[in-house]
């Protein structure tokens, strides 16, 4: 990462919703993505391998649930044998926010290059900071620590800066100071966090990143922060396509998931649309291939490919592997074989 001679970062990841994480490293220069897995581990990697994300992925598995750091540790394994790189940086990130943005990523990773740091900690002040950590600084506004929000004094209730969960370290310095932490009495579990306080302690430089807009490191615990989160994306997905001319009567009830490609409109899925095809409303496309200059009226199609200038509609149904051909008018209420 160093303009001298670019470092690679290794990459781990827990939790779920990672697709969305991991899509969100591409500005950074990886060498390697490490997602820890634990219980049904192997539902999530198929779902990763499925949604084919941008990166090779490799799965570690975390044996029991044990913290944070505990994760980490397992996924450090990964990288025993690594003996190749001078010390390289590891970036650490929770894998339920899918919010965050590459460029905020790419931001941290660059800084805490720059600062040459022990660690980089990425911190936020969202309106409502219940439930995270809080960053805890000294003399000189140096950060000393983190506060798991648990373990907040009422004083220290007062703190609005908290940390994200999303951290940059020298990967030298990672290991020991995670055999320096100890395990809290009450649950047994390691928080990497802690290592924060760890290498402070130490007399190391920790730097940190404040992220501008609270909303992108959001995580999603219930159904409620997920309803949040969706309402996000789709917000994000569809001013993304309003401001490259494509046209929404009504963006709150357009749903266009992030990995479509758009010629004109679409929906779900997988999906393509080719330059100049019109869809009508009430249609939904799902892993469908569309030529150009199609129309699409009330339509449901799933796995479908229509080609060049067909028109499919009103009310038509097709189903996965159905071929409409180039030019075919199937007629209202068509339903594929």
């Amino acid at each position: 990462m160093r303009s001298t001679r670019p470092k690679p970062l290794h990459v781990l990841c827990g939790k779920a919703m990672l697709l969305y994480v991991i899509d969100a490293l591409d500005e950074c220069k990886l060498e390697r993505v490490v997602v820890v897995v634990g219980n049904k581990g192997e539902l999530v990697a198929k779902k990763l391998d499925e949604g084919k994300a941008a990166h090779f992925i490799e799965y570690v598995e975390q044996e029991r649930a044990l913290g944070t750091g505990d994760a980490v540790i397992t996924a450090l394994g990964a990288f025993a044998a690594d003996d190749d790189f001078d010390e390289p940086d590891v970036l650490v990130l929770p894998g339920d926010a899918p919010l965050l943005r590459a460029s905020t990523i790419a931001a941290l990773a660059d800084e805490h290059d720059r600062s040459r740091a022990a660690v980089s900690v990425l911190t936020a002040r969202p309106a409502d900071p219940t439930g995270y950590a809080r960053v805890r600084r000294g003399k000189g506004d140096r950060i000393v620590g983190l506060v798991d929000f648990d373990d907040l004094t009422d004083e220290e209730l007062s703190l609005d800066e908290v940390s994200t969960g999303v951290y940059c370290f020298r990967r030298s310095l990672l290991a020991p100071a995670l055999r320096r932490v100890s395990a809290r009495s009450r649950s047994g579990e390691l928080f990497l966090s802690d290592v924060v306080s760890v290498l402070a302690e130490a007399g190391h430089h920790v730097v940190s990143l404040e992220v501008g807009d609270s909303t992108e490191v959001l995580g999603v615990n219930d159904r409620v922060q997920l309803a949040a989160a969706e309402a996000e994306l789709r917000r994000r997905t569809n001013l993304q396509w309003l401001r490259r001319g494509v046209t929404m009567l009504d963006p709150e009830r357009c749903y266009i998931d992030t990995t479509v490609h758009l010629g004109a409109v679409i929906l779900q899925g997988r999906t393509s649309i080719g330059e100049g095809t019109e869809i009508g409303p009430d249609s939904r496309l799902i892993d469908t291939v569309v030529g150009r200059r199609c129309r699409i009226d009330n339509t449901v199609a799933r796995g479908a490919a229509i080609g060049d200038n067909a028109t499919v509609g009103p009310y038509a149904v097709l189903s996965a592997g159905t071929q409409i051909a180039a030019g075919r008018a199937t007629g209202a209420f068509y339903t594929s074989p």
